[in-house]
């Protein structure tokens, strides 16, 4: 039996209401292969903050009910820190121009429903609506296909990118850091961009 999901797009004061909801979720979500995540609430909240200062932010929200089952978020690429624009700028593109989705989480059991679709097309209408972009885009962390940690089942998630019109780009790599469920450190990430145009 399907599960009845809700989505709501916020912006604005409005956010202020949902980032403890997608903080939470991105712990439990991003414990999973293969960002393997191991978060917690205090950091979250503050990586958080820099969708509370930009007034051109989003967060596109499940429910079931009244519960909280997914988040999506956006800005634009000119508002987030310095190490997702280096790519950008050291190849041509000029951040202004790009509108960032960064963490799409949602809960295990409302996968396969259609949350996934719609946050990728409301993030994409709010970055229209916005106007200004030529690109919009998210990135994905590189693991090996022989991670000690990658499930037998696993499905990498391309083409399922690649049907919402979104291109790899492989020159185009952040490095970004945090502690891995099986680490005691943290340690230095590569995360790929893909981006689709808004032409």
């Amino acid at each position: 039996m399907k599960n009845s999901i809700d989505i709501k797009r916020f912006s604005g004061p409005a956010l202020s209401q949902r980032l403890d909801d997608v903080a939470r979720l991105r712990i439990t979500v991003f414990r999973e292969f293969p960002y393997l995540y191991d978060g917690d609430m205090e950091y979250e909240r503050k990586y958080l903050q820099t969708y509370m200062r930009c007034p051109e932010a989003v967060v596109v929200v499940a429910f079931d009910n009244g519960t909280v089952v997914g988040a999506s978020t956006g800005i634009p690429m000119a508002n987030e820190e310095p190490a997702f624009r280096k790519p950008f700028e050291e190849n041509g593109y000029d951040p202004a121009r790009v509108f960032y989705c960064a963490e799409s989480v949602l809960r295990k059991e409302y996968r396969g429903q259609g949350a996934g679709v719609r946050f990728f097309e409301e993030r994409e209408t709010h970055a229209r609506t916005l106007g200004g972009f030529d690109w919009i885009g998210f990135c994905a962390v590189v693991r090996p296909c022989d991670h000690p940690l990658r499930p037998p089942n696993y499905q990498p998630l391309d083409r399922f990118w690649q049907k919402r019109g979104y291109t790899k780009h492989p020159r185009l790599q952040a490095q970004f850091t945090w502690k891995d469920t099986d680490q005691s450190e943290p340690t230095s990430k590569a995360l790929e961009f893909w981006l689709k145009s808004l032409d």
